[in-house]
């Protein structure tokens, strides 16, 4: 065993970022409220700044996992601290960066337990950073457990609408995902033989038999999907997305299910690729269900939350249909689809919130007309829904593009059927912005005030980087390539 270190472990002083922040803010008296909200948006800033750099200093051309970090930590079990980023995660860790401090910023004017809130808002994220980096196997296990325990008490204590009902289900499903990911993860480092939880090590062909894998991945790919919103292991998710604070839904639905997909990827995929492809029939049949099912729920909605909530099940399910093709195009859509979906949903529910804190309403019915008193608000939310629309020149585009062409390759039946969904999912977007932000407007709430310049700066920055990877795709794709093609050069044949 040998400790290997990057020239300057960047990946451990995110988490350091985050550790210390958390530090900072137990330290601090509660009555200091401001000084908490400063401390919480220097330290998650710092974050997003390191998660930017790794992003653009990563060698394209030498592709792999860099800016590795070794330590040996149970030798015995050959348990180690071993991170490393590659193209799958270099684009979740720099999601996780941006829904972490635009978050922040977002819940600036909250004035409960303002203390509590942001040290249980930077365990969340520290967890969630843990996750994307870990290449051994007990880590990302326990990170994964350390980003679910604080969902419970942020949704339960300042959450909104069933939030008790909301913060239990939630936590229930997610431990039942757990109790699969566990027994396989064992699974895995018994069968190996190897005595370790190296991913890297444990990927090598001829590890694992057929049959093995067949086995660990339908365990991995349920524990894992559970928490990325699989049908039919997705109800937790919409009364999640409606019961959680807004900051807490941005990184629920922004970051919290892509945990999901990224295990499926990092994990089941990475370790099972014969699994996965014994499996991948399935994976596209719930895919397909859970896109068309979340377009077609969300039609009926009439909170602006459950719009989100289910719409995020039925992109969620892009997703799922992307890594179910087995294909390179499909691959770097669904990695593509998880950034891009987390910006947009971060968006969406950080408008929201404003609008909410605002009019005290998240009811269709109640609001109309909102873009003539409150035009900055309405457009940020507006340009969110274009996105999740599908429109050319926002990021979702390319992603859900890319997905469909290898669905149709694939799947022919099922790619027409998720289009077809995901025109019902536009429709209800659209209606949703006409009756909102259109219409005849409301008396009572006329004289609402709009976004003041400082608020808006979350929605300003989440919207930018929509446009910036909408109007240029490459940025992400050639990214999300140096992990994918040689991936699948390496497959067993």
């Amino acid at each position: 065993m040998h400790m290997e270190f990057a020239s300057f472990p960047y990946l451990s002083s995110i988490l350091a970022a985050c550790l210390l922040g958390f530090g900072a803010i137990l330290l601090i008296p509660a009555r200091h409220t401001m000084l908490i909200r400063y401390v919480s948006a220097v330290f998650s800033g710092i974050t997003l700044i390191i998660t930017l750099y790794l992003f653009c200093a990563y060698d394209k051309r030498v592709g792999g996992l860099q800016f590795v970090e070794k330590v040996p930590w149970i030798p015995p079990l050959g348990i180690q601290y071993f991170n490393g980023a590659d193209g799958f995660s270099l684009p979740n860790l720099l999601l996780t960066g941006l829904v972490f401090f635009t978050g922040v910023l977002t819940m600036w004017r909250m004035e409960t337990r303002v203390k509590e809130f942001f040290a249980l808002y930077f365990v969340l994220v520290t967890g969630v950073f843990g996750l994307f980096m870990s290449m051994d196997l007990f880590f990302l296990f326990v990170w994964y457990d350390v980003s679910l325990i604080p969902m419970y008490l942020l949704i339960a204590v300042w959450g909104t609408t069933r939030k008790e009902y909301a913060a239990m289900k939630l936590t229930l499903f997610l431990l039942a995902g757990s109790a699969l990911i566990l027994p396989a993860t064992i699974y895995l480092f018994v069968q190996s033989g190897l005595n370790t939880f190296d991913i890297v090590a444990l990927m090598q062909p001829g590890t694992f038999g057929e049959s093995q894998q067949k086995f660990a991945f339908i365990f991995l790919y349920l524990g894992f999907g559970i928490l990325a919103g699989v049908w039919p292991f997705h109800t937790w998710s919409p009364i999640g997305h409606v019961a959680a604070p807004h900051a807490v839904s941005m990184v629920h639905a922004g970051v919290l299910m892509k945990i999901g997909a990224f295990g499926i990827l990092r994990v089941a995929i990475f370790l099972c690729p014969q699994g996965w492809q014994h499996w991948s029939q399935l994976m596209a049949l719930l895919a397909a269900i859970g896109i068309i099912y979340g377009a077609l729920v969300g039609l009926r909605q009439t909170d602006l939350k459950y719009v989100i909530g289910y719409s995020s099940v039925s992109h969620m399910g892009i997703v799922g249909l992307g890594l179910s093709t087995l294909t390179v195009d499909g691959l770097n859509g669904a990695v593509f689809q998880m950034f891009a979906h987390g910006v947009m949903t971060a968006l969406l529910f950080s408008s929201v919130g404003y609008i909410y804190d605002q009019t005290h309403t998240k009811s269709v019915a109640e609001l109309g007309g909102l873009s003539r008193t409150m035009p900055v608000a309405s457009s940020y939310f507006i340009v969110a829904a274009l996105a999740g629309m599908g429109v050319p020149g926002l990021a979702n585009f390319w992603a859900e593009l890319l997905v469909f062409i290898a669905a149709f390759k694939v799947y022919p039946l099922r790619g027409v059927l998720a289009i077809a969904a995901l025109v019902v999912s536009a429709l209800f977007m659209l209606r949703v912005v006409q009756r909102t932000f259109y219409g005849p407007e409301k008396e009572k709430y006329a004289r609402l005030s709009d976004v003041p310049f400082g608020l808006g700066i979350p929605r300003m920055i989440l919207a930018v980087v929509l446009l910036l990877f909408g109007l240029f795709p490459s940025l992400m794709v050639d990214m999300i390539e140096t992990a994918s093609i040689p991936f699948f050069n390496g497959l067993p044949r």
